[in-house]
């Protein structure tokens, strides 16, 4: 159980009392050590190089519609992905799948080649086109299941597993892949090349379409250096890519904790998380191309203000004083927020002012009303964690079902899903303003996601302090089974929920920007990046503190032996 302190600073002296906390460890990242980071990798040289080798890849990209697309091209295109690089070529990457879809309907399948064939199962699925599962009928033996023969071909498995992730509801062909490849893989760990080791345990561990895009490129350009088959050219493109978009988000992050500093929240709110690095680390997976700084910047406001209330809510407010602030958020008047305590007048105060600073941004090139949709996510927020606390407070514990209900609310994900479809949906016509509110289906899978690995990250912790239940314990009771057989159960949840958003994907890529589907797919994987350790928030050190070293601090070295010269 929690101890219990006073935090005079936080509230006025006659309104001092003893309250919860969860003893969070301090921010271990310092102002002047964030305003201190440095990268070399800025100035003309670099950027007219990038240029450079970019259109010397864009001649190897372009590929006509009625041209066979070879498996060489395949898997360029792929690397090009994975290397963090797509958006710099999105009309020669559209070109390319168009062509690779002609050739689908008209012929069935590019190639005889398990790899070929999983590689463009899961490009295309990725971006919004359908693809039956029948085009691996010839993988599969007279008794339904995948042929054993194809254990031999370790690369065609492990694409297999990777397409397997992209499965609809009800495609039990992919269903059995996963599964058998999976057991297959695991097997084979022991037998392999270690460079091929290396990989399949990568994937094993978290499923490439689950992972945080801008990790995996730098992950993934680490693994394509000491492959047997590499492109100089693109090898030399996504390293020079990374370090110079790093130098951006540098940028963007001292400008974001100086107007944390400014704000003074750590000192007026100090019982709160104060985590802004890790909150623009967040907002980074989720949307990390640099023309986006702005929704970056948006972004990690959001998820500092969504962790400070969270702490309002489940540690620290009383709860008289969580009604009164739910009805405030309700109201949403900054004029009459006089009766509440100070430390929530400060978060009110702050939540008000960014909402009207991202409204003022984004209608300063849409002629929309949109402050009513913004402020229904925040109210609805609010008031699933009212919910909870009353849980909380009347020793209350729900089913599964209700509690999953309430708790994909205050998950969150609805708020950074709204904001940034306001942000990147431009022209909007009156129907469109509208659309996610008649397409709950967008906001709450990805919500469920996000809810289901915070429980599985974060249920131990708060389980000690005497937390609301999670999903686990909700279904341990309710089932009668122990914490692993409820973690399984969750770990099914979160796949059946992705398998929904990749439906989602296909269904509404003719409907809305594939910019926001690729949004509400990264804050799905960003709950995996953020938990798949424990409570990556809260817990700075280990895991999370590698991830913004290896993301935010430290670029990645180029060997500039014999183009030294370019860069000086």
């Amino acid at each position: 159980m929690d101890s219990i302190i006073a935090t005079p600073n936080s509230v006025s002296s006659d309104n001092a009392q003893k309250r919860r906390t969860a003893n969070y460890n301090p921010n271990i990242w310092d102002y002047d050590f964030v305003q201190s980071i440095q990268s070399k990798f800025v100035g003309d040289n670099y950027q007219r190089r990038a240029e450079k080798l970019k259109e010397d890849v864009r001649h190897t990209l372009i590929i006509n519609k009625n041209e066979m697309v070879t498996l060489t091209q395949l898997d360029f295109i792929d690397d090009l992905q994975r290397l963090g690089l797509e958006y710099h070529f999105e009309k020669e990457f559209k070109g390319a799948l168009d062509a690779l879809i002609s050739i689908i309907y008209s012929s069935g399948i590019i190639d005889c080649n398990v790899h070929a064939t999983a590689l463009c199962f899961r490009l295309l699925r990725q971006h919004g086109y359908f693809v039956s599962q029948d085009v691996f009928n010839s993988c599969m033996d007279e008794t339904g299941n995948f042929m054993t023969s194809l254990s031999q071909d370790v690369k065609g498995m492990v694409s297999l597993y990777k397409a397997s992730h992209l499965a609809l509801e009800g495609e039990n062909m992919m269903d059995k892949a996963k599964a058998f490849y999976s057991r297959t893989l695991k097997d084979l760990k022991e037998n392999i090349d270690p460079y091929l080791v290396e990989q399949v345990s990568h994937v094993l561990e978290v499923p490439s379409h689950w992972r945080v895009q801008w990790w995996e490129a730098r992950w993934y350009t680490n693994v394509y250096e000491r492959g047997e088959h590499i492109n100089p050219t693109l090898l030399e493109l996504a390293k020079l890519n990374f370090n110079m978009v790093q130098v951006t988000h540098q940028g963007e992050l001292k400008e974001i904790y100086r107007w944390w500093k400014n704000e003074g929240l750590a000192e007026k709110l100090s019982f709160g998380r104060h985590r802004i690095v890790e909150c623009f680390l967040w907002a980074v997976g989720i949307v990390f191309e640099p023309q986006y700084g702005y929704l970056r910047k948006w972004l990690t406001k959001i998820l500092n203000l969504i962790l400070l209330i969270d702490d309002v809510y489940d540690i620290y407010g009383t709860m008289d004083e969580l009604e009164e602030f739910t009805d405030a958020v309700d109201r949403w008047d900054d004029k009459k927020i006089e009766h509440l305590p100070e430390y929530m007048k400060i978060c009110f105060v702050a939540l008000y002012r960014m909402t009207d600073e991202i409204i003022c941004g984004i209608q300063k090139d849409q002629n929309r009303e949109i402050k009513t949709h913004l402020k229904k996510v925040w109210t609805d927020f609010c008031k699933a964690l009212l919910v909870e606390a009353k849980w909380y407070n009347g020793g209350y514990s729900p089913s599964l079902k209700v509690y999953l209900d309430n708790a994909w609310i205050s998950s969150a994900g609805s708020i950074l899903l709204v904001h940034a479809y306001f942000a990147v949906a431009h022209e909007m016509n009156d129907d469109e303003v509208g659309f996610l509110e008649t397409n709950q289906d967008l906001l709450y899978y990805p919500s469920m996601i996000l809810r289901l690995c915070n429980d599985l990250g974060t249920s131990a912790a708060e389980l000690e302090r005497g937390d609301n239940p999670s999903s686990i314990l909700c279904y341990m009771k309710e089932a009668g089974v122990s914490e692993e057989r409820a973690r399984e159960h969750i770990k099914g949840m979160i796949v059946e929920s992705w398998k929904k958003m990749n439906e989602n994907c296909i269904s509404y890529s003719s409907h809305l920007p594939p910019m926001f589907l690729n949004i509400s797919n990264n804050i799905a994987r960003v709950s995996h990046f953020v938990y798949q350790h424990g409570d990556g928030v809260a817990v700075q050190d280990r895991e999370t503190r590698n991830n913004v070293l290896c993301l935010l601090v430290q670029p990645i070295q180029l060997h500039l032996d014999e183009t030294h010269s370019i860069y000086c």
